[in-house]
């Protein structure tokens, strides 16, 4: 039986030890600061892009993979018989998955590749779960299922400190009646169906406070949540306070607090966090 190998983006936030065990494949963006083009990889880092975000003159932009790159690693991957399921970002953030499916067409590989829905440790709930698998030997119909189960049970919250990145980066579009007054608002937004949809929104810390409350009491009443992420572009101090809140609904989890990658970062600006869960 042939060898299934998990691939996925750089806008997968997850443990680099998690990612090495299983031996996930992560194929960098590139992101562009002032007329440099980086790799999104480990030499740039949440922490060190955050502030040459803040010293550019410019927002950076990010771009997807070259097709080629996708070919190369998927020709690479498949040497051995192996087949390749390719996880990536949701469309609506990026061209990845598309790069991906047509590379995919060229590849000498058999390759499947999935559009996410999501991004972040959202994206990565579907690609840690689709990599056990594989290392355990199942097939790929049988890792697509899972895939698929995860996807549809994953709920994905994005708050945001200042909307001065999704105003320059054009994404505020999707944020339907945030356009009058958006400086210095926090915004709490529900990621479903590749939108972003507001949930809160004020002027005040008690605007993500208020919301987490909430949230809490939501996550009370289910006994069956599997795994819980949190992300954030420099806001450390409040997320801790909702890994706190979390942990102790939950003490049984492992609740990973992680800085979010610099291709969210782009998009989010600086103190935005996100929670992210599925359930079963």
């Amino acid at each position: 039986m042939a060898n299934v190998k998990i691939v996925t983006d750089s806008s997968c936030t997850m443990e680099k030890s998690i990612c090495e065990d299983l031996n996930i494949h992560v194929m960098p963006l590139s992101i562009m600061i002032d007329g440099v083009m980086y790799r999104d990889d480990e030499t740039l880092g949440g922490e060190k892009f955050m502030d040459m975000m803040e010293k550019a003159e410019a927002l950076p932009k990010t771009s997807q993979p070259p097709i080629g790159e996708f070919v190369e690693l998927y020709d690479e991957l498949g040497k051995d018989g192996s087949q390749v399921i390719s996880i990536h970002m949701t469309k609506s953030l990026s061209g990845t998955v598309e790069a991906a499916r047509q590379a995919g067409n060229m590849s000498q590989t058999e390759v499947t590749v999935i559009d996410s829905d999501f991004t972040d440790q959202g994206l990565s709930f579907q690609v840690i779960r689709a990599a056990e698998l594989a290392k355990a030997g199942a097939d790929i119909s049988e890792i697509l299922e899972v895939i698929q189960e995860v996807h549809d049970h994953t709920k994905l919250f994005i708050g945001i400190s200042t909307l001065n990145n999704l105003v320059k980066g054009g994404r505020i579009s999707r944020t339907t009646g945030l356009l009058s007054n958006i400086f210095n608002m926090r915004v709490v937004m529900d990621f479903e169906n590749a939108k972003l949809i507001p949930v809160a929104k004020g002027r005040g810390s008690k605007t993500f406070s208020k919301w987490f409350s909430e949230l809490k009491a939501e996550l009370s009443k289910s006994g069956n949540v599997r795994q819980i992420g949190i992300s954030h572009a420099d806001g450390l101090s409040i997320v801790e306070e909702f890994k706190t809140g979390l942990q102790e609904l939950f003490p049984d989890l492992t609740i990973y607090v992680l800085h979010t990658n610099p291709v969210i970062a782009t998009h989010t600006g600086k103190g935005a966090f996100a929670i992210m869960y599925y359930t079963d």
